[in-house]
């Protein structure tokens, strides 16, 4: 009987230590909790009309101009993301988002994501409206490291190991939901919206402070 209860107790052990290496890398990884799960759009709310889909474990979207914004609310924290464009792509990352329903740069910090943004003052690397680059890094065509950190009233930025952002103060928003973003471009001379450009996200990980 002894021996019966001890092979039970192997076997359970066992079964829980499958598990635990079934747990998502994020997860074991400090305090890092993935924002995305690689399957389907799980702690996000679709925002807007962008086309979002998840292919092979990435977010994608490639047409309209929407968000998917996080459930949850975050204050201080370090974010990183992997994120791929074209270079024509309109896209970024919006955090502290005070409205969950309207995402936009005055009521959130809008990390962008445009190579080809018509000024790039706030072009690829920068927080529109609050913390220029200068020269403006280029993201487009291949994979990218983004790494966001907001801490108090200090917002740092860096791409791909290159820090665009380095402690600028805005206290203007406290807390708020995380936005992943495809824009839709600007118009042309004729008045027809650019809508072009992929972007895909994966690996999308925070860490609170």
């Amino acid at each position: 009987m002894k021996r019966r209860s001890l092979n039970l107790g192997l076997a359970l052990l066992a079964g829980t230590a499958g598990l635990a290496r079934w747990q998502p890398a994020a997860a074991q990884a400090g305090n890092w909790t993935a924002l995305f799960n690689g399957r389907d759009f799980t702690g996000f709310d679709r925002l807007g009309e962008a086309n979002w889909r998840v292919e092979d474990g990435m977010l994608v979207a490639d047409r309209g101009n929407g968000f998917l914004v996080t459930q949850a609310a975050y204050g201080d924290f370090q974010l990183r993301a992997e994120v791929w464009v074209d270079a024509s792509t309109n896209s970024g990352i919006f955090i502290r988002a005070t409205n969950p329903t309207t995402i936009s740069a005055t009521s959130s910090y809008e990390v962008n994501i445009w190579d080809e943004r018509p000024d790039p003052t706030y072009g690829t690397g920068a927080i529109v409206d609050v913390a220029a680059v200068n020269p403006m890094p280029r993201a487009g065509g291949r994979w990218n490291l983004l790494e966001i950190t907001a801490r108090g009233d200090s917002l740092s930025v860096t791409l791909n190991g290159q820090k665009t952002v380095d402690g600028v103060r805005n206290s203007r928003h406290a807390s708020g939901r995380i936005a992943l973003q495809h824009g839709a471009g600007v118009k042309d001379d004729k008045g027809v919206v650019n809508d072009r450009g992929v972007v895909r996200f994966r690996k999308v990980e925070i860490m609170t402070l």
